[in-house]
């Protein structure tokens, strides 16, 4: 009897957790990215590390159609951003299908999702990757000094880089 209470305890508790998950995280995520028909097809889920950390969110791509471009998944952690803005991680973990690919710091997280309704999305664009980290700690990409053109390829060359390190080698065999 005290063993099915445990059990019982047990399966309450991870219920809640999920359940916990579903509506701090992935709920607003996902309504938010059901609301833009350019989405269709995109497969992004938010949760909290292992279920139990709300200090580190993971955005986890899991699905994305044949037909979808960098600008599209860039809308989509753009749109991801603003509807978790009011929430504050210490850090985001960028994953494919659960597996971690870059870590970016929850403050820069949240200035995304703020500025994302009246920023020019090109800037974060451009600069998202100087913020990003590899899953170990360190730096991912650089940054970028000197002449404006010289400066804006090396950025859009770190974002294509940081595009098939998240997802795009594994989804589409890049």
């Amino acid at each position: 009897m005290r063993a099915w209470n445990l059990l019982l305890g047990a399966v309450a508790v991870v219920m809640l957790m999920a359940g916990a998950n579903w509506a701090m995280a992935d709920l607003p995520v996902s309504s938010a990215l059901s609301k833009d028909s350019r989405n269709a097809g995109i497969s992004m889920r938010a949760y909290h590390r292992w279920g139990v950390d709300p200090g580190t969110l993971v955005v986890d791509l899991w699905g994305l159609p044949t037909s979808v471009s960098m600008a599209d998944v860039d809308r989509a952690l753009f749109t991801a951003a603003e509807a978790l803005k009011d929430r504050k991680y210490g850090k985001v973990v960028l994953a494919w299908r659960g597996g971690a690919r870059y870590v970016m710091d929850g403050d820069y997280f949240n200035t995304i999702g703020r500025e994302y309704a009246y920023q020019n999305p090109v800037y974060a664009v451009r600069t998202m990757q100087e913020y990003l980290r590899t899953p170990d700690g360190s730096r991912a990409f650089g940054t970028w000094t000197g002449g404006m053109l010289g400066v804006l390829g090396k950025q859009m060359e770190d974002h294509q880089k940081f595009h098939r390190g998240w997802y795009a080698a594994s989804a589409f065999s890049l």
